[in-house]
């Protein structure tokens, strides 16, 4: 469908198309449609338009009220946290959204155990139900209809940012239950049973094929915008919907976290008139070489089987000689299509325009120095044994080999190491770098929320789930305790210098920062996102053109 283009206007004000459909391909459907099984970014950048909870991220990620009057009241040994809801919101369909709909909400997700239950870990009973033992969380109390509150088993002063993510957001028990069992998910994949509180509801759906939304009216929340209408193509063939793009068939394309093919972004972002079309944003990942640091078997971490070059502080040259040895502009340009995939990470592992980012050029391990790589590297190993048959691994993927081809090929040049390629599936990888199996290997992590803790406690701290590392220092584990427990406006220093320790240490060869790519038609406003969403539907309008 081809956007109608109204005539002439214009003048000094913005003159509004008089089609408001929003059009945008995906190269695949969408998975998870139940917020309580949802992990996929394409599904929650989706869906936050459909449903919604007690709070959410602006478009500068700032945490905001949304069902919630205000932030929650948290007693003084920091673990009740009491909700105060607003009385006029309503699901679509009419039906009041109470104490009752949260309480049984949240304790249908935990159930669940979806990628994102463990949100609901801090709250007091949460163990039993993940475990079969309970069906409720002891926790959640209800107070009255429009207030509630949650319990912690200890302090966790992250929980309160959990608290705004997708496995939070209340569905509609009456909805659920009248479609069938309580922890069944068929009820979200239907439009007139995918019952939400956010500005769009679920028009239409062809599995594989399109989905199609439209607005709420009469939103209890106000506007919900100018767009009329949703419409979400399947494509798996990029170039194809760039085509169509290209010929008015799509608003944009970029929303749920797509992007066009490594040539059509070279070629954007290489011509003048084209480039007017292309945003590139920050996104929450960050890459870096993962350096072992295992001494010895059971040393640092019980994951360890044995020695690794990279280890410790005798290892220490050796990881500040590999990662000064790359120069990340040459990467970047080889490897991220001319950085427009990704660029240079020169702050921390935390990404840019996250919570924890340490600043531009802070990182000065980041830095392109053969000189003093290889002065360094003399020292670690002067006699080339420790890196004999070194061998990087990475879960396959095309540009994770061409990663790992380009830091060989300079490890090569600046430091005369040779240094093997080595991909694995993703599911075995995973398992093996769960278990530090791996001396070099590519370590990457979205962030799921705008908290340092989402770093520190599944990456950096002792037996840290997806660390790869056996990284262990006590210091950071006993800033992580401390930081974890207050709410950020005190922590966030903390979890700086946690980040700065890891700088220092060299205990990740930090290498670049993701991109998430927009192409809008310059007729359409409002088309851009944070590192971590899009910006909302009701962000967009389309101009006469």
């Amino acid at each position: 469908m081809v956007a109608a283009c109204g005539g002439g206007g214009g003048g000094g004000g913005e003159q509004l198309a008089a089609d408001q459909t929003l059009s945008f391909p995906i190269v695949d459907d969408l998975g998870d449609l139940d917020p309580a099984h949802m992990s996929a970014a394409v599904d929650i950048d989706v869906f936050r338009n459909v449903y919604s909870g007690l709070y959410k991220f602006d478009d500068q990620l700032n945490q905001i009220p949304d069902i919630a009057t205000g932030a929650p009241k948290i007693s003084d040994d920091q673990k009740t946290y009491t909700f105060t809801m607003r009385k006029d919101v309503k699901f679509w369909n009419g039906d009041p959204v109470k104490a009752d709909d949260f309480i049984w909400s949240w304790n249908r997700a935990a159930r669940i155990q979806g990628d994102y239950a463990s949100v609901f870990q801090p709250v007091a009973g949460y163990d039993d139900v993940a475990n079969g033992k309970a069906h409720d969380m002891t926790g959640l109390k209800k107070i009255d209809d429009y207030s509630f509150s949650a319990t912690l088993s200890a302090p966790a002063g992250y929980w309160y940012t959990e608290t705004a993510l997708w496995t939070a957001w209340v569905v509609d028990k009456k909805v659920v239950l009248a479609a069938g069992k309580e922890d069944d998910s068929a009820w979200a994949s239907s439009p007139s049973t995918a019952v939400g509180t956010g500005q769009f509801k679920m028009t239409a759906r062809t599995p594989k094929q399109s989905i199609d939304f439209a607005p709420v009216a009469n939103w209890y929340g106000g506007s919900t915008g100018t767009i009329t209408k949703v419409h979400i193509e399947v494509i798996a063939d990029q170039k194809a919907s760039l085509t169509k793009y290209e010929s008015g068939g799509y608003t944009l394309i970029g929303f749920a976290n797509q992007s066009l093919t490594p040539d059509d972004v070279v070629r954007y972002n290489s011509d003048p008139q084209l480039k007017k079309q292309l945003q590139l944003q920050p996104a929450a990942r960050t890459t870096w070489i993962g350096f072992n640091m295992c001494e010895d078997k059971g040393k640092p971490s019980k994951n360890c089987t044995g020695p690794n070059p990279f280890a410790g502080d005798a290892g220490k040259l050796g990881r500040e000689a590999f990662s000064l040895a790359v120069d990340r502009d040459q990467l970047t340009d080889i490897a991220c299509s001319k950085s427009t995939t990704c660029v240079k990470a020169t702050g921390g592992v935390i990404t840019k325009g996250l919570k924890g980012y340490l600043g531009d050029n802070t990182d000065p391990w980041a830095v392109f120095d053969k000189a003093k790589a290889q002065s360094l590297y003399q020292q670690w190993d002067p006699t080339g044994s420790k890196v004999k048959n070194l061998v990087y691994t990475f879960n396959t993927s095309g540009f994770n080999k061409s990663v790992c081809e380009n830091l060989a090929s300079q490890w090569k040049q600046n430091l005369n190491v040779t240094m093997q390629c080595t991909a694995q599936d993703r599911a075995s990888f995973f398992r093996a770098r769960t278990k530090c199996t791996y001396p070099i290997f590519r370590h990457s992590w979205g962030a799921d929320y705008d908290h340092p803790q989402d770093w520190f406690d599944f990456l950096f701290v002792t037996d840290a789930g997806s660390g790869g590392a056996c990284l262990s220092n006590s210091q950071i584990d006993q800033m992580a305790t401390t930081a974890n427990a207050k709410p950020l406006s005190q922590s966030l220093d903390t979890y700086k210098a946690m980040n700065k320790i890891l700088v220092d240490n060299t205990y990740t060869g930090n290498l670049f920062y993701g991109i998430q790519q927009y192409v809008s038609h310059s007729y359409v406003k409002g088309v851009s996102g944070t590192p971590l969403y899009d910006n909302y539907w009701a962000d967009v309008k389309i101009l006469q053109h």
